[in-house]
């Protein structure tokens, strides 16, 4: 059994019709003495009016972009020519280079949904090395202020400029300047106070290339005799694309198709296919709805592997804390905001 929370107010990105059916409350479990996450919808933004900011290319991105997934191509053709051993290898560390983004990066640290000891922070934040994906705590701001300012100009990768914006130009431009005002305002001082990100924010270079490029390539290399051409694109370079690619249609994806049965009000949709390759990160409806459930979705451990190790770690006793939304308020916010694709019993 985990250690759960149900959480008393469920919390809306942005304003939703007055309702006479007043969403349940029970009392909390666990109550979090610190001070909230600040990852709610801001209502009070207003875009700026007058002529956007001309978007500056960043030249060296776009080219180690073209450069990686040009390699990952050619890596697809060494694949029928790896060793199987390799196969579950390159698919091992796809699992825990996830693992570093979703339960690490962003249910832990982003939204702090629940609780875990200092050896599984240690874990995830080698694995959040592992994904490469900036460090966790230029990853928690960034994802913060996504949530806290959602498909506006001081959205990192608001969904609202495009798919391909969303899934990776973003990285290859220069933050709208909305995105750094507003990402230097954010509280951030339960990071900063964390031993554990700060350590990997101060060693980030060498535990990327360590982790990302050069243990996947020397394990099967050096244990089963994988030929080290294979093994560098097949587990590190191939398998890293692929990680990149997942956590990207969160972002793309999962903002543009699917639907919305909790609030039709925000952007965000359920995406099965997302989850599925997210390991559990594409019921984003949902997750935007209640950003602080440790599940980012209803339906626990269905299609929803991240869910599933975190319950794991709270078995073992490495984790706890878990805050939960009751279903009493979920089905009360189906019925109030949400589209009518899922039947509210």
């Amino acid at each position: 059994m985990t250690s759960t929370s149900t959480i008393v107010t469920a919390r809306s990105q942005k304003p939703a019709p007055a309702s006479s059916a007043a969403e349940p409350a029970a009392p909390p479990e666990f109550v979090d003495d610190r001070p909230p996450v600040d990852d709610i919808f801001d209502t009070t933004y207003a875009e700026k009016e007058g002529a956007k900011p001309p978007m500056r290319l960043v030249w060296r991105n776009i080219v180690l972009m073209a450069a990686l997934h040009l390699s990952a191509v050619y890596a697809v053709i060494l694949v029928p020519f790896a060793k199987p051993l390799t196969w579950l290898w390159a698919a091992f560390c796809f699992l825990l280079s996830a693992l570093g983004v979703t339960a690490g990066a962003h249910r832990l640290w982003s939204h702090r949904s629940y609780t875990a000891s200092t050896p599984l922070k240690v874990f995830l934040a080698i694995s959040n090395s592992m994904a490469f994906q900036n460090h966790i705590y230029e990853w928690a701001r960034d994802h913060r202020v996504h949530h806290k300012f959602s498909e506006t100009d001081a959205d990192p990768h608001n969904a609202k400029r495009g798919f391909f914006f969303s899934h990776v130009g973003w990285l290859m431009v220069r933050k709208h300047p909305d995105v750094i005002e507003k990402g230097k305002k954010l509280d951030l001082s339960d990071l900063k106070a964390d031993p554990v990100v700060m350590f990997q924010r101060k060693y980030y270079k060498p535990s990327v290339v360590l982790m990302c490029f050069v243990l996947p390539t020397f394990v099967p290399w050096y244990y089963w005799g994988e030929t080290f051409w294979t093994a560098y694109f097949v587990a590190a370079i191939l398998r890293y694309t692929l990680v990149l690619n997942a956590t990207w249609l969160v972002n793309s994806a999962a903002h543009m198709f699917g639907n919305r049965p909790y609030d039709i009000f925000i952007n965000p949709r359920e995406n099965r296919f997302v989850a599925f390759g997210a390991i559990g990160e594409g019921f984003h409806n949902y997750h935007h709805t209640f950003p602080y459930d440790y599940s980012t979705s209803e339906y626990g451990w269905r299609g929803n592997l991240t869910t599933f190790f975190i319950d794991t770690m709270c078995w073992l006793g490495l984790a706890s804390n878990c805050k939960k939304v009751s279903q009493e308020v979920i089905l009360a916010r189906r019925r109030r905001t949400g589209d009518g694709s899922i039947r509210s019993g």
